[in-house]
């Protein structure tokens, strides 16, 4: 039993292999991306869509004048076009899944 006001962390678990043969079923390709703590990914432009996907970590996401700090397993579409920039805001490595769509 947890006392009132305990913080409980709850992990979740990515199927990997599940996620890529969604994402290869939607059009979009897959590859995984691994950064240290405070690694930095600024202003860029794909032709195509993008997703992204958080595995482990933490990140922020910013892109159309908005910024997100996705859960892990959360996807989100960056659109063709859309500058973004990709931050590790978390002390621990982080690896998040990424997917362009096939033209």
């Amino acid at each position: 039993m947890y006392k009132l006001g305990t913080r409980v962390t709850f992990y979740l678990v990515v199927d990997e292999r599940k996620i890529r043969t969604d994402w290869e079923r939607r059009g979009f390709s897959f590859g995984i991306w691994i950064d240290p703590p405070g690694q930095i990914w600024e202003d860029y432009v794909h032709g195509v869509d993008e997703l992204l996907m958080l595995a482990e970590g933490e990140i922020e996401l910013s892109f159309l004048g908005k910024t997100f700090c996705p859960e892990i397993g959360e996807e989100i579409l960056i659109p063709a076009g859309a500058g973004h920039t990709v931050c590790n805001i978390g002390k621990t490595t982080n690896r998040w899944y990424y997917g362009y769509k096939r033209k």
